[in-house]
């Protein structure tokens, strides 16, 4: 039997991004769209991409089901779980930051959803945190090194899509600023910085530093990091490590050939380059922020909790032109 799915705030882009997913998953059923805003407008009025995948009405009424997202503004989460009642045994996934940083809230305990660390403890979960986009980025470019203890202070740049600003329109998503536009945001302060920490001081012997400077970029979807740490081992064996660390991880390919962003824009998939000048390295990571980044990382969780395939309704290909 299917299990059945709700989505609370299917009309932005990471919910939107579900339904595309989930419409094609063979192992559930979606069962209600949940927005205030368009409540009684259908989601392919929305996103006619839709029209021939998902023909549900969004609603603000909610009923009982297997799983629920929680696709929701940041800090919204937790005011929403407040006034709605969810049965102990629906399996929430959170895509905002509430449960990031501290797991429990009232009789749960969110589990940080980065499959690649945390397998074990997502197997039968029933409350996940899903990561954030730049975080998975960057903390999939540096946890093998901070596993052996060979992280210093991190020097990180990243630029990102227009979509990772969500979907209400703001002065710098205008199609008329972004276009033919570069410019940095939040430097040194990103609200990913904490959660990045967190994850890399548990593995990590030291308390490290992350000067991370996040660009704005002038496409839709997609993010590419570039993190530079001192380090005196050869690349051959970095490289070693690398493959060694994520032997066992679906997602994550490691690369010695030159990297982009059109590799892995449509997947699931996180892809590492490293290089090496003297005694600094450049780590390298791509993924898709709505995909690895969000909606397709939070699939991925929902597959480990109920016992599938990581891949099932993953399985995308990159849109290479």
């Amino acid at each position: 039997m299917k299990k059945s799915v709700g989505i609370i705030g299917a009309n932005g882009y990471t919910g939107s991004e579900l339904v595309r997913l989930l419409a094609f998953h063979p192992n559930v059923e979606l069962k209600f769209l949940f927005s205030r805003s368009n409540s009684g407008v259908k989601i392919s009025d929305l996103y006619p991409d839709l029209e021939s995948v998902c023909d549900l009405v969004l609603t603000n009424e909610i009923s009982q089901t297997d799983i629920l997202f929680l696709c929701l503004p940041h800090k919204a989460s937790q005011n929403w779980l407040n006034e709605n009642l969810i049965s102990d045994d629906t399996l929430i996934i959170d895509l905002g930051n509430d449960f990031r940083l501290e797991g429990e809230f009232k009789n749960r305990n969110f589990i940080y959803g980065l499959p690649e660390i945390y397998f074990d403890e997502l197997r039968n979960a029933k409350s996940i945190a899903n990561p954030g986009c730049f975080a998975t980025a960057i903390q999939l470019a540096m946890l093998p090194l901070a596993k052996e203890n060979l992280l210093k202070d991190i020097y990180t740049t990243g630029i990102t899509g227009s979509t990772g600003a969500g979907q209400s329109l703001q002065p710098t998503t205008h199609f008329t600023w972004r276009n033919d536009n570069v410019s940095a945001y939040k430097t040194l302060n990103h609200q990913h910085v904490d959660e990045i920490l967190k994850q890399i001081n548990s593995l990590n012997n030291q308390e490290l530093e992350l000067n991370f400077v996040p660009w704005r970029g002038n496409f839709a979807r997609g993010i590419f990091t570039t993190s530079i740490i001192s380090c005196d081992l050869e690349l051959e064996k970095i490289y070693a490590l690398y493959k060694d660390f994520y032997k066992d991880s679906s997602f994550v390919k490691i690369s010695e050939k030159q990297i982009d962003m059109k590799q892995i824009v449509n997947t699931n998939f996180c892809v590492i380059q490293i290089e090496k000048q003297d005694n600094k390295i450049a780590v390298h990571s791509a993924i898709d922020n709505l995909l690895k980044g969000a909606s397709g990382q939070a699939v991925q969780n929902m597959n480990i909790a109920n016992g599938w395939e990581q891949n099932l309704g993953l399985n995308l290909k990159p849109l290479a032109f």
